[in-house]
């Protein structure tokens, strides 16, 4: 830098100072020609413009890194279908406003392909019954959508896909009996509505490709190895485990809601507005089949078919087909429920700003707000191992962990108990070294289900013996578990740390507001702690 420094001022060195280590150097040789005389000044004006460049950016770096040293970095983790994009429209629709409102229109699409893929999978039901009478084989066709989701959705319980006695999925299709109670026979009646909601399978295929040509294609994830933990090896799944099918996934929401500039580089239509005539289409069909939908979802015989197949629908298909006389309609306009409860998979990264700027005083700024970078990562276990890299100067970590889900299984791997493998990635979270100065927060969330499935007289002592014989009771079993998880906190830290762990139900958009609201005020007493200003 010092002889760069010689190049700035060279017009005042002293060739002549014998006190200048650098006069001897930088002095012009005594037979230089005009001509050389200007290559060489061309040459140090080069690398006077380089230096100032270098300079510059450096003064650029020095200046992001203060600003990122400001910057609170917050992960959501949790397995698949725990609620983490749930909690960050939470986070965006409370503290991103703008943003927020403007990518509203965009999830227009998305609630009416959830409704329209809760439609299917009654009709595939309704298929498979009316087909087992005298017919052997299945109504659904193989390699469908319906099969797909009747494959998801459809799966009792009780059963062990992938234990050498349990029937696979298709095999259950037909090896289930229907009473033939006079009460809930099946009729003409439903045949029809079968025939009148046949466009939708149509409306179905058109509102994938819709959401599609704005994001990178998804490679089929059947065959990727898997890692319980982002600590370990991934594996190929065992024999068996691929078959299952894997629903409509994009990488991000920002390619659906935010169309890129390829569309309109393109010249397609603009996703966020839903201006063109195939999108129109769409909606019209749905709304031609408004009442035949509510016909289907309101009749005693559908619904009791659906209990005998212990068909588990989405969890937000009951609150769209509730409001099929709002959904339904040309004139649709998407509320900010209709959002949180809207369910789009990713299989990408996910990465949004949240800027607080009404945070209290003592909160680092950046720009005039205090700001946060969430991150959202994929839960399924083919992506687990996709984690470790974004542990790097992790501030917070928000643990999702469904506690509704005690008495379900893995999609991805159905031998695997889902409260049993999220409380293994909480110890794995809680003992590695990578985050013991990362803050941990956990959100035991869906006890809105937990709740609905505990009076429907489902134990929890069935599944999870060392409750023993306590009350088959929310609150009993909320605290039970929450004890449980601050053990693991407590018993496998690496250094002692406060445990913060909240009871929620991130659809309820009232109560997740006053949740965040302790969450942001904790992360700041932790960081000031941290700082050495508490």
């Amino acid at each position: 830098m010092a002889a760069i420094s010689y190049r700035r001022t060279n017009h005042s060195v002293d060739y002549d100072d014998p006190t200048d280590p650098f006069a001897e150097l930088l002095r012009p040789p005594p037979d230089e020609t005009p001509a050389q005389t200007t290559a060489r000044l061309k040459r140090e004006s080069d690398a006077q413009r380089i230096s100032d460049e270098i300079d510059e950016d450096i003064r650029v770096q020095k200046s992001l890194a203060k600003k990122e040293s400001n910057v609170v970095k917050v992960l959501l983790l949790g397995q698949a279908e725990s609620g983490k994009s749930t909690t960050l429209k939470n986070f965006r629709m409370r503290y991103a406003v703008t943003a927020w409102e403007q990518e509203r229109n965009g999830w227009r699409a998305v609630v009416q392909l959830n409704l329209i893929r809760s439609i299917m999978t009654i009709l595939s039901v309704i298929e498979t019954e009316l087909n087992l009478h005298g017919v052997k084989e299945s109504g659904v066709v193989p390699g469908s959508s319906q099969e797909a989701e009747v494959r998801r959705y459809g799966s009792t319980q009780d059963d062990e896909p992938d234990s050498p006695d349990s029937p696979s999925a298709s095999t259950t299709l037909h090896s289930l009996s229907y009473d033939h109670d006079p009460q809930y026979r099946f009729t003409d009646h439903h045949q029809l509505l079968l025939i009148r909601l046949a466009p939708l399978r149509t409306v179905e295929a058109n509102l994938k490709r819709w959401l599609g040509q704005g994001s990178e294609p998804v490679p089929t994830r059947n065959h990727l190895p898997m890692s319980a933990t982002p600590f370990d090896t991934p594996t190929p799944p065992e024999s068996g485990l691929e078959r299952r099918k894997n629903e409509f996934a994009v990488r991000c929401w920002r390619d659906i809601v935010i169309p890129d500039s390829r569309r309109a580089e393109n010249g397609e239509r603009n996703s966020s507005v839903h201006g063109g005539p195939d999108f129109e289409s769409c909606t019209i069909t749905i709304a031609s089949c408004r009442n035949d939908m509510k016909a289907l979802w309101e009749d005693r015989v559908v619904q009791k078919a659906l209990e005998k197949r212990r068909v588990r629908l989405p969890d937000s298909a009951g609150f769209f087909l509730n409001e099929l006389d709002r959904i339904a309609t040309r004139d649709y306009i998407v509320t900010d429920d209709d959002i949180v409860r809207a369910r789009l998979k990713t299989v990408g990264i996910q990465e949004y700003k949240v800027r607080f700027k009404n945070a209290p005083l003592d909160a680092p700024r950046v720009d005039g707000a205090w700001e946060w970078r969430i991150f959202d990562v994929g839960g399924c276990r083919t992506m687990r191992h996709a984690w470790l890299p974004f542990f790097e100067n992790t501030n917070c970590i928000i643990f999702l962990c469904p506690v509704s889900c005690f008495d379900e299984r893995l999609e991805e791997d159905p031998r695997v108990n889902r409260l049993e493998d999220s409380t293994l990635l909480w110890k794995s979270i809680c003992q590695t070294k990578l985050l013991k100065k990362t803050q941990l927060i956990l959100f035991m969330n869906k006890c809105d289900l937990l709740k609905r499935k505990l009076k429907s007289g489902v134990k929890l002592k069935d599944y999870l013996t060392s409750y023993g014989e306590r009350p088959n009771e929310v609150m009993s079993v909320v605290k039970y578990l929450r004890e449980k998880f601050k053990e693991i906190l407590k018993t496998y830290s690496p250094e002692p740390r406060a445990s913060y762990i909240y009871p929620t139900t991130v659809t309820d958009t009232s109560a997740t507001a006053k949740t965040l609201e302790s969450v942001r005020d904790g992360v700041l007493r932790e960081n000031l702690m941290k700082s050495q200003l508490m």
